[in-house]
Protein backbone atom coordinates (compact mmCIF):
# COMPACT_ATOMS: atom_id res chain seq x y z
CA UNK A 1 0.00 0.00 0.00
CA UNK A 2 1.27 3.00 -1.63
CA UNK A 3 0.08 5.35 1.72
CA UNK A 4 1.95 3.06 4.32
CA UNK A 5 5.06 2.96 2.37
CA UNK A 6 5.10 6.54 2.48
CA UNK A 7 4.27 6.53 6.20
CA UNK A 8 7.28 4.18 7.06
CA UNK A 9 9.88 5.97 5.03
CA UNK A 10 8.55 9.00 6.93
CA UNK A 11 9.29 7.25 10.29
CA UNK A 12 12.23 5.58 8.72
CA UNK A 13 13.89 9.21 7.58
CA UNK A 14 13.30 10.72 11.08
CA UNK A 15 14.91 7.31 12.66
CA UNK A 16 17.85 7.67 10.23
CA UNK A 17 18.57 11.28 10.98
CA UNK A 18 19.49 10.23 14.85
CA UNK A 19 21.85 6.92 13.33
CA UNK A 20 24.06 8.86 10.98
CA UNK A 21 27.25 10.26 11.80
CA UNK A 22 27.25 14.10 12.89
CA UNK A 23 29.39 14.74 9.87
CA UNK A 24 26.27 13.26 7.40
CA UNK A 25 23.77 15.33 9.44
CA UNK A 26 25.73 18.47 8.96
CA UNK A 27 25.68 17.93 5.32
CA UNK A 28 22.16 17.73 5.18
CA UNK A 29 21.64 20.67 6.74
CA UNK A 30 24.42 22.38 4.48
CA UNK A 31 22.38 21.00 1.31
CA UNK A 32 19.36 22.58 3.17
CA UNK A 33 21.04 26.05 3.52
CA UNK A 34 18.63 29.00 2.29
CA UNK A 35 20.45 31.78 2.94
CA UNK A 36 23.74 33.18 4.65
CA UNK A 37 25.39 36.28 5.13
CA UNK A 38 28.58 37.11 7.59
CA UNK A 39 25.74 37.40 10.50
CA UNK A 40 23.27 34.67 10.04
CA UNK A 41 22.76 31.28 8.21
CA UNK A 42 19.01 30.06 7.45
CA UNK A 43 18.19 26.76 6.79
CA UNK A 44 15.23 24.32 5.82
CA UNK A 45 14.87 22.26 8.73
CA UNK A 46 13.77 18.87 8.09
CA UNK A 47 11.08 16.74 10.08
CA UNK A 48 12.01 14.55 13.09
CA UNK A 49 14.84 16.47 13.73
CA UNK A 50 15.19 17.84 17.33
CA UNK A 51 16.80 21.28 17.85
CA UNK A 52 18.40 20.71 21.06
CA UNK A 53 19.36 17.07 23.29
CA UNK A 54 17.74 15.20 25.63
CA UNK A 55 17.23 11.73 26.78
CA UNK A 56 17.22 9.08 24.03
CA UNK A 57 18.33 11.91 21.59
CA UNK A 58 21.73 10.54 19.80
CA UNK A 59 21.67 13.76 17.09
CA UNK A 60 20.17 17.03 17.09
CA UNK A 61 20.95 20.33 15.74
CA UNK A 62 22.46 21.73 18.21
CA UNK A 63 25.16 19.63 18.34
CA UNK A 64 26.49 19.82 15.28
CA UNK A 65 26.63 23.79 14.32
CA UNK A 66 30.70 23.52 14.89
CA UNK A 67 31.05 20.45 12.17
CA UNK A 68 28.32 23.01 10.08
CA UNK A 69 30.01 26.21 10.43
CA UNK A 70 33.34 24.72 9.24
CA UNK A 71 31.28 23.02 5.97
CA UNK A 72 30.19 26.48 5.02
CA UNK A 73 33.21 28.66 5.51
CA UNK A 74 36.52 26.97 6.05
CA UNK A 75 38.26 24.77 8.72
CA UNK A 76 38.72 28.33 11.03
CA UNK A 77 35.13 29.10 11.48
CA UNK A 78 33.65 29.48 14.99
CA UNK A 79 30.33 27.32 15.95
CA UNK A 80 27.14 28.89 14.86
CA UNK A 81 24.91 29.72 17.44
CA UNK A 82 20.70 29.14 17.96
CA UNK A 83 18.56 32.19 17.80
CA UNK A 84 15.04 30.70 18.05
CA UNK A 85 13.96 27.00 18.31
CA UNK A 86 11.11 24.76 16.73
CA UNK A 87 9.76 21.39 17.33
CA UNK A 88 11.05 18.37 16.52
CA UNK A 89 8.11 17.57 14.14
CA UNK A 90 7.92 21.04 12.85
CA UNK A 91 9.79 21.90 9.73
CA UNK A 92 10.23 24.81 7.36
CA UNK A 93 12.51 28.18 8.20
CA UNK A 94 14.88 28.13 11.32
CA UNK A 95 17.74 31.15 11.58
CA UNK A 96 21.35 30.25 13.29
CA UNK A 97 23.81 33.24 13.76
CA UNK A 98 27.57 32.76 13.07
CA UNK A 99 28.34 34.39 16.28
CA UNK A 100 27.34 35.39 19.62
CA UNK A 101 26.69 39.52 19.23
CA UNK A 102 24.67 38.05 15.81
CA UNK A 103 22.64 35.49 17.84
CA UNK A 104 22.38 37.98 20.74
CA UNK A 105 20.77 40.66 18.32
CA UNK A 106 18.06 38.11 16.37
CA UNK A 107 16.83 37.21 20.20
CA UNK A 108 16.29 40.54 20.85
CA UNK A 109 14.13 40.77 17.61
CA UNK A 110 12.06 37.21 18.47
CA UNK A 111 11.62 38.57 22.36
CA UNK A 112 10.55 42.17 21.42
CA UNK A 113 8.12 40.57 19.03
CA UNK A 114 10.19 42.50 15.74
CA UNK A 115 9.80 38.93 13.67
CA UNK A 116 7.09 38.24 11.89
CA UNK A 117 6.64 34.59 11.55
CA UNK A 118 3.90 32.62 9.52
CA UNK A 119 2.92 29.32 9.95
CA UNK A 120 1.14 26.59 7.30
CA UNK A 121 -1.12 23.56 9.45
CA UNK A 122 -3.53 21.08 8.02
CA UNK A 123 -6.24 20.82 10.50
CA UNK A 124 -9.19 18.39 10.75
CA UNK A 125 -12.62 20.80 10.90
CA UNK A 126 -12.78 24.25 9.93
CA UNK A 127 -12.14 26.84 12.07
CA UNK A 128 -15.18 28.96 13.31
CA UNK A 129 -14.79 31.77 12.61
CA UNK A 130 -12.29 31.68 9.58
CA UNK A 131 -10.23 34.37 10.33
CA UNK A 132 -9.26 35.74 13.84
CA UNK A 133 -7.21 36.12 16.99
CA UNK A 134 -7.15 33.33 20.07
CA UNK A 135 -5.67 35.35 22.91
CA UNK A 136 -6.11 32.94 25.71
CA UNK A 137 -2.86 31.84 28.03
CA UNK A 138 -1.42 28.97 28.41
CA UNK A 139 0.56 26.41 31.49
CA UNK A 140 1.72 23.47 31.77
CA UNK A 141 -0.29 21.16 33.64
CA UNK A 142 0.28 17.41 34.62
CA UNK A 143 -2.40 15.06 33.32
CA UNK A 144 -3.84 12.18 35.67
CA UNK A 145 -3.74 9.62 33.96
CA UNK A 146 -3.50 6.01 33.13
CA UNK A 147 0.17 7.27 31.66
CA UNK A 148 1.02 10.45 33.63
CA UNK A 149 2.35 13.05 31.58
CA UNK A 150 2.51 16.88 31.33
CA UNK A 151 1.39 19.33 28.70
CA UNK A 152 0.78 22.25 27.64
CA UNK A 153 -3.04 23.86 28.14
CA UNK A 154 -5.10 26.83 28.42
CA UNK A 155 -5.43 28.75 31.31
CA UNK A 156 -8.40 31.39 30.29
CA UNK A 157 -8.65 34.67 32.04
CA UNK A 158 -12.87 34.01 31.80
CA UNK A 159 -15.54 31.17 32.12
CA UNK A 160 -18.87 31.10 31.55
CA UNK A 161 -20.78 30.21 34.64
CA UNK A 162 -23.22 27.37 34.38
CA UNK A 163 -25.91 28.29 36.41
CA UNK A 164 -26.36 31.45 34.77
CA UNK A 165 -24.72 31.77 31.76
CA UNK A 166 -23.03 34.74 32.76
CA UNK A 167 -18.83 35.38 31.78
CA UNK A 168 -17.07 35.39 35.10
CA UNK A 169 -13.06 36.65 35.59
CA UNK A 170 -10.99 33.59 36.21
CA UNK A 171 -8.55 33.29 39.27
CA UNK A 172 -5.49 33.70 37.49
CA UNK A 173 -3.33 30.97 36.89
CA UNK A 174 -0.07 31.26 38.44
CA UNK A 175 2.76 30.08 36.00
CA UNK A 176 0.38 30.92 33.04
CA UNK A 177 2.08 32.87 29.77
CA UNK A 178 0.06 35.41 27.93
CA UNK A 179 -0.37 33.50 24.22
CA UNK A 180 -1.43 35.33 21.04
CA UNK A 181 -2.05 33.35 17.42
CA UNK A 182 -3.38 35.32 14.28
CA UNK A 183 -5.20 32.27 11.82
CA UNK A 184 -6.67 32.47 8.57
CA UNK A 185 -8.35 29.88 6.50
CA UNK A 186 -6.80 29.32 3.67
CA UNK A 187 -8.52 26.18 1.96
CA UNK A 188 -11.12 23.96 2.89
CA UNK A 189 -11.91 19.89 2.12
CA UNK A 190 -11.93 16.36 2.96
CA UNK A 191 -13.74 17.81 6.44
CA UNK A 192 -9.85 19.58 7.16
CA UNK A 193 -8.38 23.16 6.25
CA UNK A 194 -5.37 24.66 5.74
CA UNK A 195 -4.55 27.48 7.78
CA UNK A 196 -2.02 30.51 7.85
CA UNK A 197 -1.47 30.70 11.22
CA UNK A 198 0.83 34.15 12.87
CA UNK A 199 2.03 33.71 16.60
CA UNK A 200 2.68 36.81 17.92
CA UNK A 201 3.98 35.33 21.43
CA UNK A 202 6.25 32.25 21.32
CA UNK A 203 5.19 29.72 24.57
CA UNK A 204 6.35 26.42 23.82
CA UNK A 205 3.69 24.38 21.80
CA UNK A 206 1.55 27.32 21.03
CA UNK A 207 0.25 27.03 17.95
CA UNK A 208 -0.59 23.43 18.42
CA UNK A 209 -2.63 23.96 21.90
CA UNK A 210 -4.82 27.26 20.45
CA UNK A 211 -5.68 25.36 17.26
CA UNK A 212 -6.84 21.87 19.62
CA UNK A 213 -8.18 23.70 22.57
CA UNK A 214 -9.07 27.21 21.45
CA UNK A 215 -10.57 26.46 18.09
CA UNK A 216 -11.05 22.45 18.89
CA UNK A 217 -9.39 22.11 15.49
CA UNK A 218 -6.40 19.86 16.13
CA UNK A 219 -3.51 19.93 13.92
CA UNK A 220 -3.79 17.15 11.73
CA UNK A 221 -0.81 14.36 12.80
CA UNK A 222 -0.68 16.05 16.66
CA UNK A 223 -1.21 12.90 18.70
CA UNK A 224 -0.16 14.56 21.86
CA UNK A 225 -2.88 17.53 21.73
CA UNK A 226 -5.77 16.04 19.69
CA UNK A 227 -7.01 14.57 23.32
CA UNK A 228 -6.57 16.44 26.67
CA UNK A 229 -6.83 13.11 29.19
CA UNK A 230 -5.02 10.25 27.26
CA UNK A 231 -1.73 9.68 25.44
CA UNK A 232 -3.14 8.39 22.06
CA UNK A 233 -3.60 8.58 18.05
CA UNK A 234 -5.55 11.16 16.34
CA UNK A 235 -9.42 9.84 15.70
CA UNK A 236 -9.90 10.98 11.64
CA UNK A 237 -12.99 11.96 10.07
CA UNK A 238 -14.17 8.83 8.04
CA UNK A 239 -13.64 11.47 4.51
CA UNK A 240 -10.11 12.11 5.96
CA UNK A 241 -9.36 8.70 5.85
CA UNK A 242 -10.64 7.75 2.56
CA UNK A 243 -8.98 10.68 1.21
CA UNK A 244 -5.81 9.79 2.47
CA UNK A 245 -6.16 6.15 2.07
CA UNK A 246 -5.52 5.30 5.46
CA UNK A 247 -7.02 3.41 7.76
CA UNK A 248 -7.60 4.64 11.50
CA UNK A 249 -5.76 1.73 12.91
CA UNK A 250 -2.62 2.84 11.26
CA UNK A 251 -3.62 7.15 12.00
CA UNK A 252 -0.77 6.90 14.59
CA UNK A 253 1.90 6.77 11.80
CA UNK A 254 0.20 9.85 10.07
CA UNK A 255 3.14 13.26 10.51
CA UNK A 256 2.92 16.56 12.45
CA UNK A 257 1.71 18.59 9.38
CA UNK A 258 2.95 22.03 10.78
CA UNK A 259 5.33 24.19 8.53
CA UNK A 260 7.37 27.52 9.62
CA UNK A 261 6.82 28.69 5.74
CA UNK A 262 7.58 32.21 6.23
CA UNK A 263 9.93 34.53 8.41
CA UNK A 264 10.56 38.37 8.18
CA UNK A 265 13.39 39.53 9.90
CA UNK A 266 14.32 43.23 10.22
CA UNK A 267 17.83 42.61 10.32
CA UNK A 268 19.69 45.96 8.65
CA UNK A 269 17.55 45.86 6.11
CA UNK A 270 14.30 43.85 6.43
CA UNK A 271 15.38 39.73 4.77
CA UNK A 272 12.28 37.71 3.93
CA UNK A 273 12.88 33.82 4.27
CA UNK A 274 10.00 31.24 2.62
CA UNK A 275 10.63 27.71 2.58
CA UNK A 276 8.20 25.48 0.52
CA UNK A 277 6.06 22.81 2.64
CA UNK A 278 8.16 19.25 2.74
CA UNK A 279 6.95 16.48 0.23
CA UNK A 280 4.76 14.83 2.56
CA UNK A 281 3.30 18.18 3.20
CA UNK A 282 2.45 19.01 0.13
CA UNK A 283 1.21 14.99 -0.94
CA UNK A 284 -1.23 15.79 1.64
CA UNK A 285 -2.73 18.72 0.47
CA UNK A 286 -3.12 17.21 -2.78
CA UNK A 287 -4.51 13.96 -1.22
CA UNK A 288 -6.92 16.46 0.65
CA UNK A 289 -7.89 18.59 -2.55
CA UNK A 290 -6.66 21.36 -0.36
CA UNK A 291 -5.18 23.83 -3.01
CA UNK A 292 -2.09 25.53 -2.09
CA UNK A 293 -2.31 29.20 -2.26
CA UNK A 294 0.25 31.12 -4.77
CA UNK A 295 2.67 32.74 -3.47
Amino acid sequence: DPTQRWLRGLAAMSQQLQQVHPNVLAKILKQRTVYQNEEIVVIDKPYGLPVHGGPGIKNCIADVLPILAKMLENMKAEPLHLCHRLDKETTGVMVLARSKEAAEKVRVLFKTRQVEKIYWAIVLGDPDPVEGVVEIPIVEKEVQSHQSHYKMTLAPNYRVRPEDGRVVKTRRTRHAESAVTRYRRLAAASACSLLELQPVTGVKHQIRVHLAYGLGCPILGDHKYSHWSKLAPQKLPELTLRRLKLEQSKARHLPLHLHAHRLCLPLGQPLDFVCKPPLFFQKSLRKLELDIPKD
